[in-house]
């Protein structure tokens, strides 16, 4: 669409919009972060990919009338985007990706008696949820991304969720609507009566003209035939197929543009600010009947069973999803509900005042369908903490099967398509005729109670055979749409994955009005052109255009049962996991949390790795500013690992891309220091006083963290006047009869030496023999700063020491979650193949010491009697680690076993510190910024007598620098605890 000549023009002409804009443009393809930026917006969560010409993040209104004056000027198209979860590639494209996530989040009104709510586009489902649950309201869409999807894209979509067949879509919840049109005017989009209709038809404006127009259009008698003879049936209510123009010729309702808005992709206009319809909290008793049966057309017929008993959601999980939680470090927690094998899971929720009627639908469901002999199983999950995690396994689907293993991959293609629930029975058993031809396997799950599923093939995009099934498939698939008179797309949008099928599917005569409703509000296609009409080829500009085996990239790190790093990068679908919020909880990721920027999501590092991993002409594949650029800000927290559903490692792929990267740049004096830490706090016990008298006196220390490029607001750590290992070697020989070993980190053995001193009386007490073996360090510092090669070292040394020593009776105990944790991550993945084995025993018997005290209290070997009765209560922050491992619990359960310690978790994400990144200069404000979402606003806010509590000793510091506040490792308040 562009009328340049050359490169130098489009350069010149961003050049100037970049002046005219109070936010940012990202367009140099010099600049290293603005190629991240370019390159980190040229996917979304479907198969395409297309580097646009630059990134816009508005701040305004008045930047976003520049972007559509330069638009209209430089015959260029806007694309629209907030979350980027899209399926059918809606914000993928070649033109300004024009962000709106970042600064129009506000919630502008809230109207509690009449139900409403105006907010900004980019609004999340989820947090507004959150805060309109004290006033005992809610919004109803629910999609699965509902943690991350904003307001502006669940319009652009229409929205729908896992509730939908009560709460209905975004269509029927969007009240009101304000636009910006293609002459940068801002128009307001609501029902209108016959007045005010005809209000706008006289109206001499930009917007009268449209209404006039698309008047016009809807008013011809063949017109409103082929409308109605032509979309699909109403009874559907899953129908999203090219713009809604099916509601606007219903003439049961008021006229609003809402109803066109609503769908169309963000390619009639802009949204800036939506009033939603409200609803009241649904009923506070919540129930799951998980129905099991053994196979998927059996399961849809008790669909239809089900839905006669009105529940709230019918949602689909099958065999592939459930299959994909075994043994993963989040999802494997919640399979307690699933019995034997099941081929297809039907979740059906029932809510009410009292409990006791919840059981009663329950049974009156499960005796219906046992009668029908339709399921095997009936579990019923009562209450909202089990029933979330039911829940959550039905929404991590989309990532859970990108954990399949080789490049066949579950693609969204038919995922969209729907049909009335009454011929789900009879659509599947076409579908599984339909890709057995084809030689293909499938997922189905989702939305059976609304009649659609999300049907996703296994197909190899790498290969030209691949393409053409992809291409195949959705086109036979296309004729069961007809053949049911269903939908095409149901809530995922058309984009420009089924817009090539409209006008099959909804017939020629209206895919032409789809064109001239195009025409009629954005003739020189300024928004989002090429979606739902014009759309190019669907099996045109794909993610993999270039085929690289990923096992012949070499590494340090043993990626073998991840098929090769690139094939890790790969796993990431997009789903945009990593955008959610502190108010959603969780860590990952925490960068992303504090910055809102897109490049600083685990999403776009996975992104930007794959690009170059599969486009570099570089013999150093990793030799990319670019690739810098988006890891700069990842804290390698290893949220990602457990929290994002693809388990996509970045915490792995960053190090290991620093160490390539150092091989072809060299070691920064900085990073050197930093992963040398041991060495000089080594050198610094011999004379302890002196280099605590350095780093405590602010002019030196001052010198110390200029000359180390170190935040002059950080205060340096000091060295015991002892080692650990020192005071150990002096205390008497303990004769108890269990034996553990005590890992000295190299944090505890010369800076929180203390700690490590009361972790050793703490288990001598409890009748431990305690003994500190021959080992090194654990090598954190280097893995934290990509000395990969140096890490091996150390790891293949400690294996080496300490395999022959460390069994199941007698365990390695650690107290520095990240140094400990560090044997049961990195070390399988870094030794030689030769100590592999020997690595994974090690890891199996190594635990924090919280960890293992559980098992010893479960196991009836310490008692509560051994500890004091009196009250306290404890605040604890968990460090990353623990949360990615999940062993927080472990710590809560021990801080609470002294008879009347209560502990309260606090609801944070990382501390910010994450080692040496909170002290980096230019890291600084980021690390408090991290700090600030929850864990230091809710220490300052807690009572003196009231203990903070905190593993980690980079998170004690930061809390320390924070807040003033001095808090405790655990060992340190259970050792208080004791009876002595």
């Amino acid at each position: 669409m562009s009328n340049y000549d050359t490169d130098v023009q489009i350069i010149d002409e961003l050049n100037r919009l970049s002046s005219q804009l109070t936010g940012e443009l990202f367009y140099l393809p010099e600049n290293s972060k603005h190629q991240a930026m370019r390159l980190a917006y040229a996917t979304d969560a479907s198969v395409y990919q297309e580097l646009p010409l630059s990134v816009a993040i508005p701040q305004g209104k008045g930047d976003l009338k520049n972007l559509i004056l330069f638009a209209n000027e430089q015959h260029l198209t806007l694309i629209p985007r907030t979350a980027g979860t899209s399926l059918a590639g809606q914000v993928v494209g070649s033109g300004i990706i024009v962000d709106v996530s970042r600064c129009f989040n506000q919630i502008l009104e809230l109207n509690v008696k009449e139900r409403w709510v105006r907010v900004q586009p980019g609004v999340i489902r989820d947090d507004l949820n959150n805060y309109l649950r004290v006033h005992g309201l809610m919004f109803g869409p629910e999609t699965s991304t509902a943690s991350r999807a904003m307001v502006g894209g669940m319009i652009g979509n229409n929205s729908s969720g896992l509730h939908s067949i009560v709460w209905g879509d975004t269509r029927k919840n969007l009240l009101e609507a304000k636009v910006l049109l293609d002459d940068t005017s801002e128009v307001v989009f609501k029902a209108l009566d016959e007045a005010a209709l005809f209000e706008k038809l006289a109206s001499q404006t930009r917007e009268g003209q449209i209404y006039r127009q698309l008047n016009a259009l809807l008013s011809r008698s063949e017109n409103k035939q082929a409308i109605v003879s032509g979309y699909p049936k109403k009874t559907l209510t899953r129908r999203n197929t090219g713009y809604a123009l099916d509601f606007l010729v219903d003439n049961e309702k008021p006229f609003n543009l809402c109803d066109l808005l609503a769908g169309s992709e963000g390619t009639i206009g802009i949204v800036t600010e939506a009033k939603l319809r409200l609803m009241p909290l649904p009923p506070k008793e919540i129930g799951l009947l998980c129905v099991h049966f053994a196979d998927m057309v059996e399961c849809m017929e008790g669909n239809i069973v089900a839905l006669s008993h009105h529940p709230e959601a019918s949602e689909l999980v099958d065999k592939y999803i459930l299959d994909f939680t075994v043994g993963h470090p989040t999802y494997q927690h919640n399979r307690f509900f699933i019995e034997g094998d099941p081929q297809a899971l039907l979740i059906i929720e029932f809510r009410a005042e009292e409990e006791a009627e919840l059981y009663r639908k329950a049974e009156a469901l499960q005796k219906d369908l046992a009668e029908r002999h339709l399921g095997y199983a009936y579990p019923f999950i009562v209450g909202e903490q089990q029933t979330n995690l039911v829940w959550d396994v039905r929404k991590a689907g989309l990532g859970l099967i990108r954990n399949l293993p080789g490049d066949e991959q579950p693609v969204n293609l038919i995922e969209d398509c729907a049909v009335s629930p009454e011929d789900l029975p009879a659509y599947v058993k076409d579908i599984q005729i339909l890709l057995r031809q084809e030689g293909v396997h499938a997922s189905y799950y989702a939305h059976a109670g609304a009649g659609e599923l999300h049907i996703e093939p296994f197909i190899n995009l790498k290969k030209t055979e691949g393409r053409r099934k992809f291409r195949s498939i959705l086109e036979r698939t296309t004729d069961l749409v007809l053949k049911y008179n269903g939908s095409l797309s149901g809530e995922h949008g058309d984009g420009r994955l089924r817009g090539e099928f409209i006008g099959k599917v909804l017939g020629e005569q209206v895919y032409q009005l789809l064109l001239e409703t195009k025409a009629i509000f954005d003739p020189r296609g300024v928004f989002n052109a090429n979606k739902i009409v014009n759309t190019p080829p669907m099996d045109t500009s794909l993610r993999y255009d270039k085929v690289v085996d990923g096992k012949q990239i070499q590494t340090y790190f043993d990626f073998t049962k991840e098929e090769g790093i690139l094939r890790l990068a790969e796993k990431c679908s997009g789903s945009g996991d990593c955008r959610k919020t502190e108010i959603t909880g969780g860590t990952m990721c925490p960068s992303f949390m504090a910055t809102r920027d897109e490049k600083d999501t685990t999403r776009a590092r996975a992104n930007m790795l794959r690009q170059f991993l599969t486009n570099s002409t570089k013999a150093n594949r990793f030799d990319h500013e670019e690739i810098k650029e988006v890891m700069d800000l990842c804290l390698s927290c290893k949220a990602c690992k457990s929290e994002c559903p693809s388990r996509v490692d970045v915490a792995k792929m960053k190090a290991e891309f620093l160490q390539h990267y150092y091989d072809a740049h060299g070691v920064p004096f900085r990073s050197s220091v930093i992963a040398n830490f041991t060495k000089s706090q080594q050198l610094g016990s011999y004379v302890a006083p002196l280099y605590n008298w350095v780093v405590k006196t602010p002019l030196l220390a001052n010198m110390v963290k200029s000359i180390l490029g170190f935040a002059s607001k950080r205060s340096l750590p000091t060295v015991h006047f002892t080692t650990l290992s020192k005071w150990a070697r002096k205390q008497p020989v303990q004769n108890h009869s269990r034996k553990v070993y005590l890992f000295s980190d190299e944090f505890t053995e010369y800076n929180d030496t203390a700690i490590g001193i009361t972790a050793h009386k703490l288990l001598t007490s409890l009748g431990y023999e305690v003994i500190i073996p021959q080992h090194v360090e654990s090598g954190r510092t280097y893995l934290s700063k990509g000395f990969v090669k140096e890490a091996k070292k150390i790891a293949e040394r400690n294996v080496e020491l300490l395999k022959n020593v460390i069994t199941e009776d007698t365990p390695l105990l650690g107290i520095e979650p990240s140094a400990i944790i560090t044997f049961r991550d990195e070390y399988i993945d870094l030794v030689d193949g030769h100590l592999r084995d020997a690595a994974s025993q090690l890891a199996n018997n190594t635990l924090m010491i919280d960890e293992f005290l559980i098992r010893e209290v479960e196991a009836g070997r310490i008692q509560q009697e051994q500890f004091t009765t009196g009250t306290k209560k404890v605040k604890l922050h968990g460090h990353c680690y623990q949360k990615a491992f999940h062993l927080v619990g472990y710590t809560e359960k021990l801080l609470s076993f002294p008879q009347n310690y209560s502990v309260e978790v606090i609801p944070s994400g990382c501390c910010g510190m994450a080692g040496s990144f909170g002290y980096e200069e230019e890291h600084y404000d980021v690390s408090m910024k991290v700090g600030e979402l929850v864990l230091l606003p809710v220490v300052r806010a807690t009572d003196e007598e009231i203990l903070i509590a905190a593993a980690g000793t980079s998170c004690r510091h930061q809390i320390k620098d924070g807040t003033g506040r001095k808090s405790y490792h655990p060992v340190e308040v259970l050792y208080d605890a004791l009876v002595q």
